[in-house]
């Protein structure tokens, strides 16, 4: 009886398939996410971020610091008679991410990047009918536009939370606020940094593990010049029309970064 080849040749066919279906000189590996940034607030401080940006005005410095440490989180206090360089506003942000003494993350054009951490926002810290910003991307730099941003907005009278796209403002995404409040909230951000239409957002909110938004805008700018960098707090006009500007506060904790690499 003739010997039987057939799985033999079944199996090498199996194993050259895989590199036969690969295009010479392309990576077989697809793009991971690579953690570069995981401060310790205990640990780090605020040395965590490339700037602070804490009562800039000094308008207020028997409430200060109004960006520290609190347990295991960064908290963010805001009274109401604090004021920014603009005295229409109010402002305690945190900037970047710092990974040394001398050196911090730089979100370039091309690049696709990740950030994730939890936040509290207590039943004070109220949407308005002008912005309250908690979350921003912004090229560095004074007098430059937000790139995107995360608000807290009232529309048609209700209280929500959004994220948009600056340039045309572009919503990405808006759910109910108050259901999110008082409780910890996990947030997921994602940005390819692109010029014209080439960028893309995501955003994401959980609560008690459950997927409250998930969406996504493509074709969008994200990009004005040089670099793009992440900022936290809360950035807030005096404008507001509905009687909803508290003292108040922000706790953020678990705050990571990450890169799309090849």
């Amino acid at each position: 009886m003739r010997p039987r080849v057939l799985p033999t040749v079944l199996t090498a066919l199996a194993l050259t398939l895989p590199a036969l279906l690969v295009p010479a000189g392309s990576a077989s590996a697809a793009p991971t996410w690579t953690l570069r940034w995981s401060p310790s607030p205990a640990a780090d401080g605020l040395r965590a971020f490339e700037t602070v940006e804490d009562d800039r005005a000094d308008s207020h410095p028997a409430g200060g610091p109004h960006i520290k440490v609190a347990g295991d989180a960064y908290r963010f206090d805001m009274h109401k008679v604090d004021r920014d360089s603009y005295d229409d506003r109010q402002r305690h942000e945190v900037t970047g991410n710092r990974t040394s003494s001398s050196d911090f993350l730089e979100w370039k054009l091309g690049q696709t990047w990740r950030v994730t951490y939890s936040m509290y926002i207590p039943s004070s810290l109220m949407a308005t009918t002008t912005f309250t910003h908690i979350m921003q991307t912004k090229q560095p730099g004074n007098g430059t536009s937000p790139i995107t941003v995360t608000s807290l907005r009232r529309v048609d009278g209700k209280q929500t939370i959004e994220h948009k796209v600056f340039d045309g403002g572009v919503l990405v995404g808006r759910t109910d606020l108050e259901p999110l409040q008082n409780k910890w909230v996990d947030v997921e951000y994602e940005i390819r940094i692109g010029d014209g239409k080439a960028g893309s957002v995501r955003w994401v909110l959980k609560s008690g593990g459950k997927t409250v938004v998930d969406a996504t805008k493509t074709g969008v700018d994200t990009f004005l010049a040089d670099r793009v960098r992440p900022k936290w707090g809360i950035y807030r006009s005096l404008d507001d029309s509905s009687g909803s500007l508290r003292d108040t506060y922000l706790l953020l904790k678990n705050m990571k970064a990450y890169q799309l690499k090849s």
